[in-house]
């Protein structure tokens, strides 16, 4: 454990950990400099852009990503990474194996494979064999999502590898690929994990198909990762009166029994102008646009978010890893709402990360004695 660390003033959490990234995407907004719009904008101007895409390059952004996730208290990332379309489609994949073995001693970094309909088998295999933890894929934006969506399943379970897909990322009603993917996994062995991000078009249909995609997929034991901010700023363009939310529907699946957790995705690249790379961030907006109280919130981006990635309990708590956020606040309400930057972090009992910030605030004399009479 880290010696003499005085926490006086601290409030000591278990450490957010990050289910759904984009490391090899992220920091990339000042490079490429798209057009602000929506989810079909962005994925074309990131193909346009991939073809000058370099190890090194996508090394160098990922790695700045990743601490600064760690600076602000993540211990552990699940990060998508793309197999890219033409030669060299392994660019990203050798990138991201590269920052996952220098970090490997401060954060654990899970990567999944993002397959676009038109990436062949082989090329998912050979991610599988460098290395890479889990299939995923975008099966809603495929020309036959049902086809693409169980090719790439049928590559995991032969394979023994997690899932974790991009499903229905979009606010059609009709398209739910979410039922399919809970349909095609039930009975699959408990150790090939499956989690489906984003789910937007659930929050869109009645409640009563809401009920029975939700069931299909309490029944299997799918994790959910709901992704507020990107989702939020993808959605809902075409829009202009009553813009929806673009989101899960994290409350229905939280009462239901669901494994919910919440993610940041992209920051400051395409899909996502903005983002700090803070977890209170994601649950600030799971508060204020899901509706979830402030301890869900901070459970679904911390021991939620772990379970979802298979990871061991972190925090304190008998048996438990040694995976701690102290942050200056009185408590968790202040902690989510003010983001303090002072913070400490630890992962497997050693401290990894610290940022300490002092402020003053030079008040006229008038409010400085009224303050001292109302004390």
């Amino acid at each position: 454990m880290a010696d003499d660390l005085d926490l006086d003033g601290y409030l000591l959490l278990p450490a957010p950990a990050e289910p759904h990234a984009h490391l090899d995407k992220a920091l990339s907004w000042n490079e490429i400099r798209p057009p602000m719009g929506d989810l079909a904008s962005a994925i074309t101007a990131w193909r346009d852009y991939s073809a000058q895409l370099t190890v090194t390059g996508v090394a160098a952004r990922a790695r700045r990503a990743a601490l600064s996730l760690l600076a602000n208290g993540t211990t552990a990332v699940r990060t998508h990474v793309d197999l890219l379309p033409g030669p060299e489609p392994l660019r990203g994949v050798h990138a991201l194996l590269q920052v996952r073995e220098e970090l490997a001693s401060v954060m654990d970094i899970q990567l999944t494979a993002l397959t676009p309909h038109d990436v062949g088998d082989e090329i998912v295999e050979e991610a599988i064999d460098l290395g890479v933890d889990f299939v995923g894929g975008s099966p809603h934006h495929a020309p036959d999502p049902s086809a693409t969506l169980q090719r790439l399943l049928s590559i995991a379970k032969r394979r023994g590898v997690g899932v974790d897909m991009h499903t229905d990322e979009q606010l059609d009603p009709n398209v739910l690929t979410l039922l399919e993917l809970a349909e095609t996994v039930r009975g699959w062995p408990d150790d090939i994990p499956v989690t489906a991000g984003h789910c937007v078009s659930l929050g869109t249909v009645d409640p009563g198909v809401r009920a029975h995609v939700i069931e299909a997929v309490r029944a299997t034991g799918i994790g959910i990762v709901a992704l507020p901010i990107t989702n939020l700023y993808l959605q809902g363009w075409g829009h202009p009166v009553a813009t929806p939310r673009g989101l899960t529907p994290v409350r229905a699946l939280l009462d239901a029994g669901v494994r919910v957790a919440g993610g940041a995705d992209n920051v400051r690249d395409p899909f996502n102008p903005l983002g700090r790379s803070d977890a209170l961030e994601t649950a600030m907006l799971l508060v204020t646009a899901g509706h979830l109280t402030t301890t869900e919130a901070y459970e679904a981006v911390s021991t939620s978010a772990r379970d979802i990635m298979s990871l061991p309990l972190a925090g304190v708590a008998v048996g438990a890893q040694a995976d701690f956020l102290a942050i200056r606040a009185h408590d968790l309400d202040e902690a989510v709402a003010e983001a303090p930057s002072s913070r400490h972090v630890l992962h497997r009992g050693r401290l990894v990360a610290t940022s300490v910030v002092s402020s003053s605030v030079h008040v006229p004399l008038a409010a400085s004695l009224e303050s001292e009479v109302r004390s």
